[in-house]
């Protein structure tokens, strides 16, 4: 085919041509919306590095989840705020919990909505960091125990999926384990499987409170430079009981989207992370770009990289754009 017979832009000359051959679309069904919750009540306090998001108290919060599913979106993942943190990380797992009894709560109140929630040690842990420590070592097969209790104690809340991000080895064997022996074998796990030790992930230090005390992540975080290792990381999550596989942050890894998804065949989730966020909301505060067109232009890039859901803080932004 050249030129003057094909002419690709005869197809692109008005919006209906171009909607008729458009190789991939944005749906609202695609997205999941991260909320935090907070002990206490009336609060709704906005975190100052990601405009438009808030630390909720569970009366709050249920409030919010109403509007979510109001939007049309099919689903909210939930990280949690205690009131009080210890090396052993025991508010991750009470059975009172702030996660806990939000997860209750909302499937009183909003019933018809799925309620995902964050499997880790970090936002209870008094060191910050994702797992056990012993002597400056994050200490791998002892935290998998506790994620295993975490995971257990959010299935009996009446979570409707579970999604370990700590990346210790072996964690998604030790939650599929611990379900299924206690009843919950059709419960699903979306794991984290490819997350990468990211600078984007700033702002959701302040939102989670959950910034290491010392050192960093890079021990069991992914190193951005590698994208095999994602693969290897994917099967791993696969073979021991994974149902979706998550990619995360989004933007500068859309390369292992397409790996992941084209190899694995598995439902793939990628997280549009906090800095991925407020880097658009800044430039659009300052008037430099077009904030709806931007946000849609990424998240379509990330479904034609090969996301079937999308982790997005701009998601009740984009539920009403499509609408």
């Amino acid at each position: 085919m050249y030129f003057p017979e094909y002419r690709p832009r005869r197809l692109r000359q008005n919006e209906n041509f171009r909607r008729m051959i458009r190789e991939t679309s944005l749906s609202i069904d695609d997205l999941i919306y991260p909320l935090f919750v907070t002990h206490g009540e009336g609060i709704k306090k906005e975190i100052s590095s990601m405009p438009g998001n808030y630390h909720f108290s569970i009366d709050k919060l249920t409030e919010e989840v109403k509007k979510v599913r109001d939007l049309g979106i099919p689903a909210i993942i939930l990280f949690g705020l205690p009131e009080n943190k210890d090396e052993a990380a025991s508010g991750a797992y009470d059975d009172k919990g702030i996660v806990q009894e939000a997860v209750r709560a909302i499937k009183k109140a909003v019933p018809d909505i799925l309620v995902i929630t964050d499997v880790c040690l970090c936002e209870y842990s008094s060191h910050g960091h994702c797992g056990l420590v012993k002597d400056g070592k994050v200490l791998n097969d002892l935290t998998l125990e506790l994620l295993a209790k975490t995971a257990l104690s959010h299935a009996e809340a009446g979570v409707d999926m579970v999604a370990p991000s700590d990346m210790m080895d072996g964690r998604v064997a030790a939650i599929r384990a611990s379900l299924d022996g206690n009843g919950y074998q059709d419960l699903p796990v979306m794991s984290y499987a490819a997350k990468y030790a990211s600078a984007f992930y700033g702002p959701f230090r302040e939102a989670a409170e959950s910034a290491p005390q010392f050192g960093d992540r890079r021990s069991y975080q992914m190193d951005p430079p590698n994208v095999l290792e994602s693969l290897r990381e994917a099967r791993l999550d696969i073979e021991e009981g994974a149902d979706i596989i998550m990619v995360k942050p989004a933007m500068a890894y859309m390369d292992v989207i397409q790996l992941v998804k084209s190899e694995t065949g598995y439902p793939v989730a990628t997280y549009n992370v906090s800095g991925e966020f407020s880097m658009v909301k800044a430039a659009a505060a300052k008037g430099w770009i077009d904030e709806k067109k931007v946000v849609m232009e990424i998240l379509t890039g990330l479904k034609r990289a090969g996301a079937d859901i999308i982790l997005t803080y701009h998601a009740k932004d984009v539920a009403n754009w499509l609408k």
